[in-house]
């Protein structure tokens, strides 16, 4: 009689637990804007949680860090110990995993397309970049390009990669996210330059022509570039390239060309799994916790340009070079002068998609002919 009265007084303060923290934790935007507001728990008797988190090639030094302060945060709030598996590689290739089985609580993708393949999937319900701010972005990136030290071939700008001279190096967009903005940022450039969609597309075969590795995702493409010693420039995430400055001092730079785009990775909560494994209330809080201040520097530490304002102020590189030798001694890295577009110029990822990336695209025509 005593072990089942246990029993029912440990399943009572199981489910009050879990009532409070839907409460806290639901993913809408106002309890995102203060992640964390609310009364401590400190229960302490919850058996310890896993959750996976499916992201994309660069973020690896990322969410090792996050996963290890949202841990800390967790079991502060609910006194439940929780581990994060993280899970990299080319978000295309990601996205198409998750939705042929691979089991997520959560995608962190480099775009928005690629969660939306994971919805089509049946995974994750409609309006999930309303789910989160900003359309569930907490942080962003750009794309620059990362050369050798000197920058001997004198790459400044898109134009320099149609010299035959130019060993270029970026993944392919057919499986790489990051491949994608890179490919945008180009064609961006070139209208830029008042030129035709004949006359673009040409110039994008020309790049394409001068690809000397087509990696299946962003990390490997670095490590074609930084450890493999091929070709003069590589098309980077800025986290990217930064991290090559750090762990490389004196043997790259990095160039911002005149325009770019913002990249804005999105993420999600994956709605089918989640409420499967009954991992919705941790889930949920570990994406709305991305928007915290401690998490918002992490980011920003980590090279990701933040969304808070004022952390993102924080880390403003004051310069007027467009070449970057160096990570600077105080830590403020982001280059504020730099004219982005964005994916609305492109009518949106289904757009885009459509017209570029998808099976018999432009991207096919630029890269088999």
């Amino acid at each position: 009689m005593k072990r089942l009265f246990a029993l029912l007084l440990t399943l009572a303060l199981s489910l009050s637990l879990t009532a409070c923290g839907s409460g806290s934790a639901g993913g809408s935007g106002a309890a995102s804007s203060n992640p964390d507001s609310g009364s401590q728990n400190t229960q302490t008797d919850l058996p310890p949680v896993e959750i996976t988190n499916v992201s994309y090639d660069p973020t690896r030094e990322l969410y090792a860090a996050y996963s290890e302060l949202f841990a800390a945060h967790w079991l502060e709030e609910t006194g439940q110990e929780v581990t994060v598996i993280n899970s990299h590689g080319g978000s295309g290739k990601q996205a198409l995993e998750v939705a042929n089985g691979l089991e997520a609580d959560v995608v962190t993708l480099a775009l928005e397309g690629d969660v939306q393949a994971v919805a089509d999937a049946g995974l994750i319900e409609d309006g999930f970049t309303a789910e989160f701010p900003l359309d569930s972005s907490p942080y962003t990136s750009t794309i620059v390009f990362l050369v050798r030290s000197g920058n001997p071939k004198e790459i400044l700008d898109w134009d320099d990669l149609l010299r035959d001279d130019v060993g270029i190096i970026t993944p392919n967009p057919k499986t790489s996210g990051g491949a994608c903005w890179n490919y945008l940022a180009a064609w961006y450039y070139f209208e830029q330059q008042g030129l035709s969609e004949d006359a673009i597309i040409e110039n994008m075969r020309t790049i394409y022509s001068h690809v000397l590795v087509l990696d299946s995702g962003a990390r490997g493409a670095t490590t074609s570039f930084v450890e493999n010693g091929q070709g003069d420039v590589l098309l980077a995430w800025e986290n990217e390239a930064f991290l090559s400055l750090d762990e490389y001092p004196g043997e790259y730079e990095i160039v911002i060309p005149s325009v770019s785009i913002l990249c804005q990775p999105t993420v999600a909560l994956v709605d089918e799994v989640a409420d499967d494994r009954g991992t919705r209330d941790v889930a949920t809080e570990f994406l709305n916790y991305l928007y915290s201040d401690e998490a918002q520097r992490l980011e920003a530490q980590n090279y990701y340009r933040p969304s808070t304002e004022s952390v993102y102020t924080e880390f403003v590189y004051d310069t007027d070079s467009k070449t970057i030798t160096a990570i600077p001694e105080d830590g403020k890295w982001i280059v504020d002068d730099i004219e982005l577009t964005n994916i609305d110029h492109f009518g949106g990822w289904a757009e885009a998609k459509a017209k570029h990336f998808a099976d018999g695209g432009l991207f096919d025509s630029i890269y088999e002919g």
